[in-house]
């Protein structure tokens, strides 16, 4: 446990500052990979139907 604790100390960590910006980053990315794969699916979804007779 005290080498665990010493290796966490030597450890450097990431300034409030840091965490929030890269947690509004990975935010912006993954709703825009959402918009990405919903319009992929959408017009998948759309053609799909087109070839087999839907609606």
């Amino acid at each position: 446990m005290k080498q665990s604790i010493g290796e966490l100390k030597k450890s450097t960590w990431l300034s409030r500052q840091e965490v929030i910006q890269s947690t509004i980053l990975v935010a912006i990315v993954v709703a825009i990979v959402a918009v990405y794969v919903s319009v992929i699916d959408w017009g998948l979804t759309g053609l799909l139907g087109k070839v087999v007779g839907g609606h």
